[in-house]
């Protein structure tokens, strides 16, 4: 790792395409009985280099933007027939650029979003496969924040009113598919299996009111382990959630199951690189000074998220210490452990906060006016730099005195 940091300098966010790959065929071998389609969650992780290693290996993907959706068009146009575009807040020229690509499913989680996307293909004179994303009421223990599947939430339309608003579908909307998607960082395939439960009810009586319905869209939401003390096996993750879906999906003949894993694939993927600065007291307190922030890394400051942080080079003593690990950052809340016991850290040491392949880069900011950091991906022997740092002149650019 020193020689890697050498090349590209800190913070530094480094991935492991095996990883991403290994994890991806997981959810190919264990959905493999029936007809299935893992569409990867971009904002998950955005950078190229990633989204063009899945759209090698025949991955779909789920955007939420336009922006996102330039991200995937622009590693591979032909991916567009595997692209399902989610988000509560579509505009107008996102609707017209999915529009012209040939998008596979727009789900969509509003009448107002339905009757916009009604006057856009009708405008370029095209048809959208449209799936309702519904509300199934379903409870997932996770994060008030990324719960997604209860009615008080912004997501979604009531499942109860679902009948009446595809029959509002008219001549240039092609209702294929039912969408459910209830939270993220979910451990239990059991909420997962309930969704789609009711989702299967509903798509029973939309084939009775004569709509085609040939998708079912899951959503994502498979959680990860992040603390090293708890058991985590991925596979027996995975063969428990496809257990959970597979006899609902067959139950309703033909059929194709739309994935969206996004964390799953990604997270444990990657590593962030920071160096000690400095080492202070301040009562009793100990504070480890790194190099990277909040800007670099959010989910400690925006979830109080739990990562392991580990020095890269062996110990040199088994002695160990209680301290917070925090960044530069002018904010309290800057930091990426609090009271944690770490191996004693001297300035100049290097540390791996890890498990930070998702939500990572793509929530990184130029608060402060820090430029954010570089990342490579490590393919076999091979470390490439994918995105390398950016500079204050290119963060200036933009604006004008």
């Amino acid at each position: 790792m020193e020689s890697v940091v050498r090349r590209f300098g800190t913070p530094l966010y480094i991935y492991s395409a095996r990883h991403i790959d290994q994890r991806l065929k997981l959810f190919h071998r264990a959905f493999g009985p029936i007809a299935h389609l893992v569409c990867y969650a971009v904002k998950a992780n955005s950078t190229l280099a990633i989204l063009d290693l899945l759209a090698r290996r025949g991955a779909g993907f789920d955007v939420v933007s336009g922006g996102e959706l330039e991200r995937v068009l622009s590693v591979d146009r032909a991916a567009a027939t595997r692209i399902v575009f989610s988000g509560v807040g579509k505009t107008a020229p996102e609707m017209d650029l999915a529009l012209r690509s040939g998008i596979l499913l727009f789900n969509v989680e509003s009448e107002g979003e339905l009757e916009l996307l009604a006057e856009r293909a009708a405008k370029l004179r095209t048809r959208a496969r449209i799936a309702l994303r519904v509300n199934p009421d379903v409870f997932a223990e996770t994060h008030p924040y990324i719960s997604t599947g209860m009615r008080e939430h912004k997501f979604g339309i009531d499942i109860r009113r679902a009948r009446a608003v595809y029959r509002k579908a008219g001549k240039y909307l092609e209702p294929s598919g039912v969408s459910v998607h209830i939270g993220s960082q979910i451990r239990s395939a059991d909420p997962f299996g309930a969704a789609a439960r009711r989702v299967a009810r509903l798509i029973v009586e939309l084939r009775k009111d004569g709509h085609a319905i040939r998708l079912m869209d899951v959503g994502g939401g498979l959680g990860v382990e992040y603390h090293p003390d708890r058991a985590f096996d991925a596979e027996e993750k995975v063969c428990q959630y496809a257990a959970a879906l597979i006899p609902i999906v067959e139950s309703l003949g033909s059929l194709r199951l739309l994935l969206e894993p996004g964390r799953f694939l990604v997270a444990q993927a990657g590593a962030l690189l920071s160096r000690v600065l400095y080492v202070k007291k301040n009562g009793e307190k100990t504070f480890v000074i790194v190099d990277s922030a909040m800007n670099d890394l959010l989910r400690p400051a925006l979830y109080q998220a739990y990562h392991e942080i580990v020095p890269v080079a062996p110990a040199q003593s088994s002695r160990k210490a209680v301290a917070d690990v925090v960044g530069p950052v002018c904010e309290t809340g800057d930091f990426f452990a609090r009271d944690r016991t770490l191996p004693v850290l001297k300035p100049g040491d290097l540390v791996a906060i890890l498990d930070t392949g998702a939500y990572g880069m793509s929530l990184a900011s130029n608060y402060n006016s820090r430029p954010r950091p570089a990342e490579v991906l490590v393919e076999g022997k091979r470390v490439r730099l994918i995105r390398r740092r950016e500079t204050i002149d290119e963060m200036l650019a933009l604006e004008r005195v």
